[in-house]
């Protein structure tokens, strides 16, 4: 029953779970990712299948979901600060991509039609701050 190995988190996308896999191996925790490759070949399918699946040994469990915890999920400034809410002073800000403007939305529906052919990815996101506790939207300058 050692051997065995438990889910204890779930990404979208492969290169989010590659750099926890990382800093878990590097406490010294057996680490394996599951449906990483299939994510990595068509990145639509990860909400169907659930995403990338972190797992590791059943009884490193517990030690691997401290460190988790202790991993700072929320955005951070290039000296390694946590950047606060312009509005509530809030720590819990997390950065996202938006389509809200015509050039984002060309850009959006254009590389949709591509990737049909090819796999491109999109080629203009705009990217802003949300504030989890305030919703409030912002930019840093």
């Amino acid at each position: 029953m050692r051997d065995t190995f438990k889910t204890i988190a779930r990404f979208q996308y492969s290169a989010e779970a590659q750099i926890i896999k990382g800093r878990l191996e590097a406490d010294g925790i057996t680490v394996f990712l599951s449906d990483n490759l299939t994510i990595d070949t068509d990145p639509l399918v990860s909400n169907a299948i659930g995403g990338v699946k972190l797992k590791v040994l059943s009884y490193q469990a517990e030690e691997a979901k401290a460190i988790l915890n202790s991993i700072n999920k929320f955005s951070l400034d290039n000296e390694g600060h946590a950047i606060h809410c312009p509005n509530c002073k809030s720590e819990k800000v997390e950065l996202y991509s938006t389509i809200k403007d015509a050039k984002a939305l060309f850009a959006f529906i254009f590389a949709f039609i591509v990737n049909i052919v090819t796999t491109a990815l999109p080629i203009y996101t705009k990217h802003k701050y949300r504030c989890e506790d305030c919703k409030t939207e912002f930019d840093i300058k």
